[in-house]
Parts: C-alpha cells; structure tokens; sequence
C-alpha cells in the first residue's frame, strides 16, 4: 500500500521496524478480553499485529488519512476514532465496552508527549496500563529518581499513579522519517493511590508549584503557591520537611504529605496564600 506523507504538522514519525513493532506488541501481551486504545496508529505498524491478537481493538487517529487506511485495511477487525486523542473520553469508552479498565498503547507524537501523559493520569481509574513509545529523553524523565536533574514534574506525576519502566530503546532508522532524536518503550501500570483521595487538584498545585523554580528551596519556590511566609513554614514544618530543601530532593511519599498538609491547612484558612 502507498505510504503515507508524514506531516511535521502532527509529528509524524512512522514506526517501519517490524521488528520493533513485534517486539513491542509481545511485550504489551493483548489478551482476547481486553479492549485496546491505540493512539495514533498511523500507517498500523502495531495495529496489524494487535488486531491479530483477538481483542477489541479501537484507534484514536486525528490524520483523516491515516484514519481511512486503518479503515479500510482493517475493516471489521479495528474501530476508528477520527479525534484529537486529548479530547477521547476514555472513562466513556470503557463503560460503553463494558469494561471497567482499558488497556493504552501508541506510538505517540513527541511534541504532545506530556499532555497525553497527563491525560491518561487523569483517565487513569478507567485505564490498567499503557505502552508507549516516546522520545528517549522524556522515558528517562519518567523513571528519575530523587537528587536527580531528570527528576521533575512528569517523574513525580506519573509516578505518583503509576509504576513505570522503561522496557527498551528504538533507534532513529526504525521510523520514516527518522527523527532527530532517539525514543524508547515505557510501560505505565495504573495503580489505585487512596492517599490522593480528595487531595489530588492541590496535589498537582504543590508539584508544579515546587518544580516550577527547582533551584531555589521550597520555601521560596511555594511563594507563587501560599503568600504568607510564615504559613509556608508552618506547613513544611507539619510535613516535616526542611524549609531548606528543594523539589528534587523529596520522594514521592513526600509530595504526597505535603499536598495532604496543604490541603488540610486551605481547608482551615491557614494554608490559604
């Protein structure tokens, strides 16, 4: 079949390894009663194999061309989501397919990377996992630990919902067209955190807060966040954690109290900025 002109408009890099494809689809390891969402199928590298592997199969592709070849190759074997994937209610295709949980997988573009990944934390309660292929940089950002410069906002989001692992790298020659940058597969395992329950918007305000100037210590970076200095100090004094320390420096454990404190505290009128 022709191949399809990329468009730099959409990020288009078309996975053309099969190699890594297959090695990508056993790693994922579709079972028969899963319902799949592929992002971005493209020219269906994955798809092909995953449509033979019995489950339900449903493509979220916003290229009108990409969408009608899927169709047509596929027809009857994959449903097609002509949309922009950050739009998709995933809670309502998995209640629709009668699942509780979907199951993510995707090539995605690389200069929306962060967005689908903050969409599917969102989505997460209706999703089980997700393999993605992404720009190497962002994988590494995604598994850093603490005291580390990779360690940041993503690290700290997606490891708050989810294990992470990197499963391997992809070279540049295993797309068309390649692109300038090397990619790798990561595996996200959705995990239930009862800790954020209630929590979880000033959860997301504390980490962007405290990353936002990752230099400076955390009582200066949560200024923007809570006003009052003596308010800030209160509240890392009761998460018990030291005025003097940066972002980088606390666990995932850590960010999860302090949002607790912070919550409590804005609840009682003191935590307010």
């Amino acid at each position: 079949m022709e191949r399809i002109l990329p468009k730099k408009s959409l990020g288009q890099h078309f996975l053309s390894d099969r190699n890594i494809a297959e090695k990508i689809v056993s790693q994922f390891a579709p079972k028969p009663e899963d319902v799949v969402v592929e992002i971005g199928p493209g020219e269906g590298a994955l798809t092909g194999l995953l449509s033979e592997q019995g489950c339900r199969l449903i493509a979220v592709e916003l290229d009108p061309r990409a969408a009608a070849r899927i169709r047509t190759e596929f027809q009857g074997k994959v449903e097609v989501i002509e949309q922009d994937f950050l739009t998709v209610d995933l809670a309502q295709i998995a209640s629709g397919s009668g699942v509780e949980r979907l199951r993510v997988i995707g090539n995605i573009p690389y200069y929306i990377t962060s967005p689908i990944l903050f969409h599917l934390i969102d989505a997460c309660p209706t999703v089980s996992d997700a393999t993605l292929m992404m720009q190497l940089e962002v994988a590494e950002r995604l598994v850093a630990r603490p005291r580390t410069k990779e360690y940041g906002i993503l690290s700290v989001g997606l490891q708050t919902h989810a294990e992470v692992k990197k499963l391997f790298n992809v070279g540049p020659r295993c797309f068309h067209p390649p692109p300038n940058v090397n990619s790798a597969v990561v595996r996200l395992q959705f995990t239930e955190r009862p800790e954020l329950e209630g929590i979880a918007k000033q959860h997301r305000q504390i980490v962007r807060a405290a990353f936002s100037q990752r230099r400076k210590t955390l009582r200066n970076s949560l200024a923007q966040l809570i006003g009052n200095p003596e308010h800030r100090e209160e509240l890392l004094r009761t998460a018990g954690i030291g005025p003097q320390q940066r972002a980088e420096e606390l666990s995932i454990e850590d960010f999860l109290r302090l949002a607790r404190v912070f919550a409590q505290a804005a609840a009682g009128g003191s935590g307010k900025p």
